[in-house]
């Protein structure tokens, strides 16, 4: 089935200046989406007249539908009312309705309609206007060899309430729409060019309609699966058994599905298995408490951390030995199995973890680089521990080191 082609463009300085922060599109896109309707491209344009015919030109050529935000207030520098008459070749006109709901809404808040005011209600006499409840500026809809513009308010909550009442509504009915699926399988704990070695033969085998998207992140990659069709029930059944395949494959690395994150994931696992987790973190400085902790439900299974930074809070407040902090010093694997065992003691857990590490930038010597971090998983049954050799980014440095902690906790779980 024939993919239907959506383009957003957001017009405006103040976007493109960094003033204002353009979360229209994003929330477009994901509505869009929804029906079926693949945006293509995104395009954020300024307040010149060249810039914007160009725009309109260029969308109208890569999509079927183009979708407008912002430059339609009644001032000289709101450009798109005029624009879009110029590009659709028609004269602008007043609007006997668009004038009356513009003098209600000014009446309703007890204020005097200017005669600035009432250029909100003039407009281009080839569009059919779109109502804006609560707002003064009305929406646009234009239809040209089958495709279609929409023009609307920059402010995010007019945008929203028109798009959902009357626009999608409307593009459902223009348009012959496909169902598009997608499937999120996550992994952490392997490379993105590693991971796309193991799946290559997977990958080629899948059908034209399914495509696969690597999205990697801090720690983890995400493989994205989208079908496009006709059969929801059956395409989500194809997605689900293509998604089945690539267990052998790399399973172990697999932690999730959807838009549940590791900590999410590795809460649950503590709960199925009714076991308790404490933390000693110094490199990560509190950091792998918030992961945890941002999960509801996080006091089930944590019971609680500590952040001894400090060589002296090592030894003292947790216990570390201090012949252990001289002869190896803090950033080694015996300092850290002592602190994931000791921690685990003094909160009575069933499972106790620890990171020490050199996040940056300074505090480095030649044996130990910025970057390098030891982390430890520590239960009755054993203690597991891991030497990581990060960035020289401080801040990426403290996120990557308690994603690792988080994936040790999964592949050290007693079974």
């Amino acid at each position: 089935m024939k993919p239907v082609l959506a383009e957003l463009l957001s017009i405006g300085d103040e976007i493109l200046y960094g003033q204002i922060v353009d979360t229209n599109t994003q929330w477009m896109s994901v509505e869009l989406d929804k029906l079926g309707i693949k945006v293509v491209r995104k395009t954020t344009v300024g307040d010149v007249e060249d810039d914007m015919l160009t725009a309109f030109a260029e969308a109208e050529n890569r999509a079927d539908i183009i979708l407008i935000t912002g430059g339609l207030g009644p001032t000289s520098d709101d450009l798109t009312k005029p624009l879009l008459a110029k590009h659709f070749n028609c004269e602008m006109r007043l609007h006997p309705e668009a004038l009356e709901e513009v003098t209600a809404f000014f009446k309703s808040r007890g204020r005097e309609l200017t005669e600035t005011n009432k250029q909100q209600a003039i407009l281009p006499v080839c569009c059919t206007k779109i109502s804006n409840p609560i707002g003064t500026a009305p929406g646009m809809w234009f239809e040209k060899n089958g495709k279609v513009f929409m023009s609307m308010p920059g402010v995010p909550y007019e945008m929203k309430k028109m798009m959902t009442e009357q626009v999608l509504p409307k593009l459902k009915e223009k348009f012959k729409l496909p169902v598009i699926v997608h499937q999120v399988i996550r992994t952490v704990g392997i490379g993105e060019s590693m991971l796309a070695d193991k799946i290559a033969q997977w990958e080629k085998s899948l059908p034209a309609h399914i495509k696969l998207a690597y999205l990697p992140s801090i720690g983890e990659v995400k493989l994205r699966l989208t079908g496009l069709g006709e059969n929801e029930p059956a395409l989500k059944n194809e997605i689900e058994n293509w998604s089945q395949k690539i267990i052998p494959l790399v399973g172990e690395y697999i932690y999730g599905y959807g838009q549940e994150p590791l900590e999410v994931a590795i809460g649950k696992l503590l709960s199925e298995k009714e076991l308790t987790l404490s933390i000693a973190e110094s490199c990560t400085g509190g950091y792998l408490s918030h992961l945890v902790t941002s999960v509801p439900g996080s006091s089930h299974y944590f019971l609680g951390s500590m952040i001894p930074y400090d060589y002296q809070i090592k030894m003292r407040q947790l216990g570390v030995k201090p012949e252990v902090l001289e002869k190896h010093g803090a950033v080694s694997e015996p300092t850290i199995i002592e602190m994931a065992n000791i921690v685990r003691a003094k909160f009575n857990t069933d499972i106790g973890v620890a990171t020490s590490g050199i996040a940056g930038p300074g505090g480095a010597t030649p044996e130990k680089p910025v970057g390098l971090v030891w982390i430890a998983y520590s239960d009755k049954h054993h203690t597991v521990t891991k030497k990581l050799q990060l960035t020289s980014d401080r801040l990426l440095n403290i996120k990557a080191a308690s994603i690792a902690v988080l994936n040790l906790i999964r592949t050290s779980l007693p079974k």
